[in-house]
């Protein structure tokens, strides 16, 4: 979500061999706009993905660009004139993303070979879903929140305890909006496995309170593409107009749809769509979201990067109107995150804490179905590193699983406190 990392490598998979297009001594600019003139000068390279790419969302304030040696001259003279001095973040972008390569996983691994150690294809979390269901029958099942333009489904899972509370209410955890965003995934089925499987006592209690619904990849066939050509892409699939591919789902959803931090271009990375809902994995969702038997406590969105803990607006800097009980929350769960390794979160409104930004299912959420409680984590690594930020390395999985796991006990827990609701 904060920085709107554009095609920097590519997978192209031909028989065993990965061939990856390369950036050789492209540069990495940071310019900073201050003025709505600077900002609309900038706007002309949003669509030149060729020559310098949008390397976050375009807006007043830091933002990052990608240039091709052929186009640098004439990158640095529109700054010139735009009266804007850049800061070279980087000499030569592809000697920066050598550094980390992850490994494509195997497509020939054992059904009940998943483990936290690495990143996994969607059929591997597929599969070890419906696995569950089979170990845990009078728990687990799994739930299809709708399918993807390329036909995929968005499979979670819904673990309830039957344990006679009468009324339960849900907690709905969705991550993978944003398809290079590899941790979020990792993380929610990191934490589903915790709920299942845990003998810590808050764990077993915060299990059996709420039914869950657990959707690790709201945008699967972006998430397959990922894999398959193209590490780097955020967006959806679903062809659009001016030969561009994809739309930023997280941009898409009906509330405040287009109105500020999203773009009209087809070729942008922060494209809103066509209209509202017009991508068939939100549309799907959001159905799915209204038909909940049962009433949402609390809606969680897992992203990545900067160490942010996010609440609504996105679309404009006024604080919903239980902003000092999202506030108290939201201090219970930062303040949890940093107990285990020491990790620091900050956070507060979209709006404020990133830029602005419209059109996000934690906003609809809140907005449309009325939601009270309605969080987005952006999660490791923190600060500024666009080579490696939406890469972090498997080893940081489970850290990032057991410290996001002690922020939702908190977070969860503060706010049952607040609504008088008594976790067993």
């Amino acid at each position: 979500m904060k920085l709107l990392l554009v095609l920097l490598s590519a997978y192209i998979l031909t028989s065993c061999l990965a061939e990856r297009l390369r950036f050789d001594n492209y540069r990495v600019y940071r310019v900073s706009p201050t003025k709505a003139s600077q900002l609309k000068g900038l706007q002309t390279l949003e669509a030149n993905n060729q020559d310098a790419l949008v390397l976050n969302s375009l807006h007043l304030g830091p933002t990052d660009f990608l240039v091709s040696p052929s186009y640098d001259e004439t990158f640095l003279k529109l700054l010139k004139d735009l009266n804007l001095s850049p800061e070279l973040i980087d000499a030569n972008a592809q000697a920066s993303l050598s550094l980390d390569i992850e490994p494509i996983a195997d497509a020939n691994r054992r059904s009940d070979d998943y483990s936290w150690t690495e990143y996994h294809e969607l059929n591997d979390t597929h599969r070890w879903m419906q696995n569950l269901v089979a170990k845990y029958p009078d728990i687990v099942s799994v739930f299809v929140a709708g399918q993807s333009y390329e036909g995929r489904e968005l499979l979670g899972l819904k673990i309830n305890h039957k344990n006679g509370r009468a009324e339960k209410q849900a907690i709905f955890l969705e991550a993978g909006m944003h398809a290079r965003e590899w941790i979020g995934p990792a993380t929610a089925t990191y934490f589903a496995h915790e709920l299942l499987t845990s003998q810590q006592p808050q764990i077993m209690s915060l299990a059996r309170s709420y039914v869950w619904y657990i959707l690790p990849h709201a945008n699967p066939d972006g998430y397959v593409y990922t894999h398959k050509t193209n590490r780097m892409w955020r967006k959806t699939r679903s062809p659009q107009d001016k030969n561009c591919v994809g739309t930023d789902p997280n941009r898409n959803w009906d509330f405040h749809w287009r109105e500020v931090g999203a773009s009209s271009d087809p070729c942008s990375e922060s494209y809103a769509g066509p209209k509202a809902f017009s991508e068939p994995e939100v549309e799907s969702l959001s159905q799915y979201l209204r038909s909940l038997p049962e009433p949402m406590f609390m809606y969680l969105s897992l992203h990545s990067f900067s160490q942010l803990l996010l609440y609504p607006y996105g679309h404009t800097s006024t604080l919903p109107e239980n902003h000092k009980q999202l506030e108290q929350i939201f201090n219970a769960a930062v303040g949890a995150m940093k107990r285990r390794y020491g990790t620091r979160y900050t956070g507060g409104n979209v709006y404020d804490a990133i830029y602005p930004a419209a059109g996000s299912s934690m906003d609809w959420v809140y907005g449309a179905l009325n939601v009270k409680y309605s969080f987005c984590y952006e999660l490791r690594p923190s600060g500024y590193s666009f080579w490696t930020g939406f890469r972090l390395p498997a080893a940081q999985i489970i850290p990032t699983g057991q410290e996001t796991t002690d922020s939702l006990v908190e977070m969860i827990k503060a706010a049952a406190q607040i609504e008088g609701y008594k976790i067993e």
